[in-house]
């Protein structure tokens, strides 16, 4: 085994982990945004990160570990997680689209209006309603039944980790299957670490921010962001 090749590597997924999910906005920005809109609690907001990052980490190991076991090309697996990086994409994209519209339609809902009241003495006067207000418990879904999170974690675990396997996981092969373990290992903590320290950074900021005027369009613009990211990482590639 080569010792001096196992710890370049280990160091070298450890420094690809940390800017790979840095510069991959769709590794944090999705959980952010959920945060804010549908105001998770932080515990709320780190275990769903979590459980996203290693359903994110989960699908490239083992497709890592069956082409190395199988001695596979690592080209056939880089198409394959080419694949799986496009239907990743225009889930998110799916997913922010398909929130924003949702987002517009609560947004819609929330605007005042009136509703006749006839009392006892036959007088009639126009009583102001909003969804959003004290009525909104009526109109609203428990938090608990919110399929967001399920949707999140689908969509990361079909997303690949595209430098683990071609950049990390064969070259540690030519040493030794411990030094496969390090280096997945490595990179997989040091993603999922950026990941939620980004997330509990960007989510705990953002709730400072005022959004008075904002507040019912909150969803509208989780969605609308979640999407552009998607488009940013499916068209520019990051």
């Amino acid at each position: 085994m080569d010792e001096f090749s196992t710890s370049a590597l280990i160091i070298t997924a450890a420094s690809i982990g940390f800017l790979h999910t840095l510069f991959g906005p769709d590794h944090y920005l999705p959980f952010i945004m959920m945060s804010w809109a549908r105001n998770w609690s932080r515990t709320k907001t780190m275990i769903i990160t979590l459980l996203c990052g290693i359903g994110h980490i989960a699908g490239s190991v083992i497709l890592g570990f069956i082409g190395v076991a199988l001695g596979l090309a690592v080209q056939n697996l880089e198409i394959f997680e080419s694949y799986r990086g496009n239907l990743a994409a225009w889930l998110l994209i799916g997913f922010g689209l398909v929130y924003f519209i949702w987002g517009l339609r609560q947004a819609y809902r929330g605007k005042p209006h009136t509703h006749k009241h006839l009392h006892p003495n036959g007088t009639i006067h126009d009583h102001p309603h909003n969804h959003h207000d004290e009525h909104s418990h009526v109109h609203e879904k428990p938090e608990h039944t919110s399929l967001t999170p399920w949707t999140l974690f689908i969509i990361f675990v079909l997303g690949p980790c595209e430098p683990l396997i071609p950049l990390l996981m064969y070259p540690a092969a030519k040493n030794s299957w411990i030094g496969v373990i390090l280096v997945t290992a490595v990179f997989g903590i040091i993603t999922i670490t950026t990941m939620m320290g980004m997330v509990l950074f960007a989510s705990t900021g953002i709730k400072f921010v005022p959004a008075a005027k904002i507040q019912k369009y909150t969803h509208a613009i989780a969605g609308a962001t979640i999407c552009l990211c998607g488009l940013a990482i499916q068209f520019l590639g990051l």
